[in-house]
């Protein structure tokens, strides 16, 4: 092994319901240090917060550079009231909204309910941006409880949703499938100044088998009658909305990512979807950083067939690659094989739930499974890392 001392880059998801990429981090780099000084090999570890455009995108930022947090009351995900931090970056140019934060599955927890659930609180978080006039608005889209094809932050901006008789519709997804018209001219007139970037998780397209009902409304409690419900809606919704703007946006990679939230930026504020682990990784400086490790560890809640659509840990893996370093994941499950993500993604990966006595009890003491997991890992981690 090396004699110089080991350099560790950390950089996790966080652990959906359990775990900040902060935290998740910083029991891995624990566990690693209890390990690695168990076999007298010195190591220097950085962990770093990191993300996708889901929990945690502002803390990304915030730990990358800085800036001002600002709180707003806004409506959540089922109306009542919630209190949502943005970020105003240093210079004042760039605020990062995170729509989990207004619109998250979190907030409705015990009594989710789809199709009676819109972002209007995203829509109020972009307005309480728009005040502090900045030039370009990022807005990470992961880990919403919502599947409303971005009708409630459009209605929330000046949008009207009209039925067959002229009258106006809630943006909820029970009200919608009597949609005929989109009226856009209400819309604030502060957005057309803006550059708006959001930040996707995924790249599935809005409607058919791989789009935002078929594969993510299961996720937030739909039984297969309302994801029906849904895709028929979601088709109504996406044929009204580019008839009135005159363009098409349902296939766009994305679109379909946080119930259809990136159609209806990409629709009503003109956004650009962009990868959001790729966009972090700008941010946070993380390239360089990884230039200088030995070996790159990153992690997320579950390993499966999505985590390759976008996620954490496929955007770090892919990074760890391009710079030809190890990389090694920690996660709190694997779905299927490991041979499905070693060595074609990692070079190793490790799950927490083995460990648990159950999913709730790896929720519940992620951090300390994650610090188990890790120190036993440490052995073989050191042994990637001499080698590379």
């Amino acid at each position: 092994m090396k004699k110089n001392k080991m350099r560790i880059l950390i950089a996790t998801d966080g652990f959906k319901g359990s775990l900040t990429s902060i935290e998740a981090g910083a029991a891995v780099a624990a566990g690693l240090r209890e390990g690695f000084a168990r076999l007298g090999v010195p190591a220097a570890i950085d962990v770093v917060p990191t993300a996708d455009g889901g929990d945690g995108t502002v803390e990304a930022f915030y730990g990358a550079g800085g800036g001002r947090k600002i709180s707003v009351t806004c409506p959540g995900p089922l109306g009542d009231p919630v209190s949502a931090e943005f970020l105003l970056r240093p210079g004042g140019k760039t605020a990062v909204i995170e729509t989990a934060r207004s619109s998250g599955l979190t907030l409705v927890e015990g009594r989710r309910d789809i199709l009676r659930s819109d972002t209007s609180g995203l829509g109020r978080q972009i307005e309480a941006a728009l005040e502090h006039r900045p030039e370009n608005v990022l807005i990470g889209l992961g880990g919403s409880a919502t599947n409303d094809w971005g009708a409630g932050m459009a209605a929330a901006l000046g949008a009207r949703f009209l039925d067959g008789e002229g009258r106006i519709l809630p943006p909820r997804p029970a009200a919608l499938s009597e949609l005929r018209t989109v009226e856009t001219a209400g819309l604030n007139p502060r957005l057309q100044a803006v550059r708006f970037e959001v930040l996707a998780d995924v790249d599935n397209p809005l409607l058919g088998p791989h789009g935002a009902a078929s594969v993510f409304a299961p996720q937030k409690g739909a039984d297969a009658e309302t994801v029906g419900r849904l895709e028929e809606t979601g088709r109504r919704f996406a044929d009204a909305v580019e008839a009135a703007l005159g363009r098409k946006y349902r296939d766009l990679p994305g679109a379909g990512a946080a119930g259809g939230l990136g159609f209806g930026t990409a629709a009503f504020l003109g956004a650009v979807i962009r990868r959001g682990v790729e966009t972090i990784i700008e941010a946070t400086g993380l390239k360089e950083k990884a230039r200088r490790a030995d070996l790159v560890v990153t992690g997320e809640g579950r390993l499966d067939f999505q985590s390759r659509r976008g996620k954490t840990a496929d955007g770090i893996a892919r990074l760890a690659r391009e710079l030809k370093k190890p990389c090694v994941a920690f996660c709190g499950s694997i779905d299927g094989p490991l041979s499905d993500y070693v060595p074609g993604l990692f070079a190793a990966a490790y799950a927490i739930r083995p460990e648990a006595l159950s999913l709730e009890d790896a929720i519940r003491r992620g951090a300390h499974y994650l610090e188990t997991v890790a120190r036993r890992a440490a052995r073989e981690i050191a042994a990637l890392a001499a080698g590379s």
